[in-house]
């Protein structure tokens, strides 16, 4: 008989690809590699506000759902952190410098979408963003501090003060994961809804290049 492979563990193998295919896009390549401009990463931070102001209120919502309530944590909140950052980056002004592009406006739609009823593909979100930046968010935080002078302003998105161990929060993360009593056809649903999730994330960065690219035109 055939090992049962762990949830958490199909879920990473089979959203892989998505992942790869996200991280390789070339605004973030650029950005990453140091080609990338300071305004580059406000944008970037700009885009995030959106998409954790409709993270976080849908988590909100989602408290009372007794599968959703046990990956909802306040060490993981990053709204306060990114106006922070936009404070420090833009002025005491940036909420009426910053605009959502087109795909954000979709990821938004999308995640309050998915949250208003299930709870699974609230967790498909909440999952794709959170455990990526206690992961390659961390990478990211590095390189922008190096490339931009950064302290602690401007990224303090990266920074999960509360959370002592990454590791060990990620690897409780995915043994709740491994424990929810989904069946294997809403396994295969959030399964794809991650995907969904990861490919907003590239066609994000194509926004983000394209509104580079209009600016310079």
């Amino acid at each position: 008989m055939a090992a049962v492979i762990p949830f958490s563990q199909a879920l990473r193998e089979r959203t892989w690809t998505g992942h790869s295919d996200s991280e390789g896009a070339g605004f973030m390549t650029d950005l990453m590699s140091g080609k990338g401009s300071r305004d580059d990463y406000i944008a970037l931070v700009a885009q995030h506000f959106f998409i954790y102001e409709a993270l976080e209120a849908a988590a909100d919502r989602m408290k009372s759902d007794p599968v959703a309530a046990e990956f909802i944590s306040p060490k993981l909140t990053r709204l306060p952190a990114i106006e922070e950052d936009l404070r420090f980056l833009i002025g005491p002004d940036w909420r009426d410098q910053i605009h959502p592009l087109p795909t954000t406006e979709r990821y938004v739609r999308r995640i309050n979408e998915v949250a208003a009823t299930w709870n699974g593909g609230f967790i498909a979100h909440h999952y794709t963003r959170y455990l990526g930046d206690l992961s390659g968010g961390q990478i990211i935080r590095t390189l922008m501090q190096r490339q931009f002078g950064f302290e602690t302003n401007g990224v303090g998105f990266y920074l999960f003060g509360d959370i002592a161990k990454p590791k060990e929060f990620k690897e409780t993360y995915r043994t709740q994961l491994d424990a929810v009593d989904w069946d294997d056809a809403e396994r295969e649903r959030v399964i794809d809804e991650v995907l969904v999730a990861y490919r907003f994330n590239t066609e994000l960065f194509l926004d983000l290049a394209d509104a580079k690219a209009a600016q310079v035109a």
